[in-house]
């Protein structure tokens, strides 16, 4: 007979989830038994966690009944949603308006459970700081950062349905820099960092490090019951992460910021989005680092990585 405290990983197949189902699964002491929840258990990256010794189940956010089961027994589970991914050809909802949707229905599910602990992925809500001025463009009717503010907004239902939650407060994924973001050449080739954030820190962190630091605070338990962490990896401001990429790649990388007026007026999808994120960054650079200290994250996850790190193992993918 196990004694195993069992969690239940929302998004296990994805970078986040999988990144705490990994940290679980190598864990030396234990402690902790994993479901992996995924819409599709017979996909490739489902059996693998299941080969590596995660039992895997089948549920989806926006079926109720199915998240109930997924939670059923299990102590704690671990909570997050994806604004990003596509909208079905019959869901009339903005991407805003299914994540709390979805925070709702794992709320529920949980406090129907009685999960002892969840910790759920959140950020911060961006229109406490813009506040009512029109300083950006309103995206999506009502929110100036969607990907932030409707997680911000959701953490009020964990709260209403009496859930002993850690709201785990994320930061910019050092990922997203090799996939491509802000990273350009020039029409010589040259490589150039181009985010607006003038000359202001960004916290950042390795996705994979989200999952590990989740473990420590499962593993702290009632410490963190009913609180906020707001973790990252790193704060680097747009030359330190160009003089990083730098040596990493082994050929100049020049940082070149940019206005947020000209980030959104670049055009791509999620372009105006992202550029009132930057903005924000930049704005509310004392806050939003302060909030993030370093030497708790560490203390949380000793396997931290700094972005120079991350990138001694990342760099080879770097998009250019």
């Amino acid at each position: 007979m196990t004694h195993q405290k069992l969690i239940t990983v929302v998004g296990a197949t994805g970078s986040q989830g999988g990144g705490l189902v990994r940290a679980i699964l190598a864990d030396p002491g234990g402690e902790f038994a994993v479901r992996a929840m995924t819409r599709n258990a017979d996909a490739p990256a489902a059996r693998d966690l299941a080969r590596a010794g995660a039992t895997v189940v089948s549920a989806d956010l926006d079926d109720e009944a199915s998240v109930r089961r997924a939670f059923d027994g299990a102590h704690g589970a671990y909570v997050m949603t994806d604004y990003w991914a596509p909208l079905g050809p019959r869901d009339r909802r903005s991407r805003a308006e299914r994540e709390l949707a979805q925070a709702e229905t794992a709320a529920r599910a949980a406090r129907d459970a009685g999960v002892a602990h969840v910790i759920w992925s959140t950020l911060e809500d961006t229109r406490d700081f813009f506040g009512d001025a029109a300083q950006v463009p309103i995206v999506e009717g009502r929110y100036t950062v969607p990907h932030f503010d409707a997680k911000g907004e959701a953490d009020d239902a964990f709260r209403r349905n009496g859930v002993p939650t850690t709201l785990l407060r994320t930061a910019f994924f050092f990922d997203n820099i090799t996939a491509g973001t802000g990273l350009t050449r020039d029409d010589d080739g040259a490589l150039a960092l181009t985010l607006p954030l003038a000359d202001k820190p960004l916290s950042g962190i390795a996705v994979a490090d989200i999952g590990r630091t989740a473990l420590g605070i499962f593993k702290r338990g009632a410490q963190f019951l009913d609180t906020t962490v707001s973790i990252a990896g790193e704060h680097l401001t747009g030359e330190q992460y160009a003089a990083a990429l730098t040596d990493a790649l082994g050929e100049p990388v020049t940082y070149r910021p940019l206005s947020a007026e000209e980030f959104r007026a670049q055009g791509f999808p999620g372009a105006v989005e992202m550029g009132n994120m930057f903005q924000y960054y930049a704005q509310n650079a004392e806050r939003f680092v302060g909030d993030r200290d370093l030497a708790l994250v560490r203390a949380l996850n000793p396997q931290l990585q700094s972005f120079r790190a991350f990138l001694a193992t990342a760099a080879s993918a770097v998009a250019v």
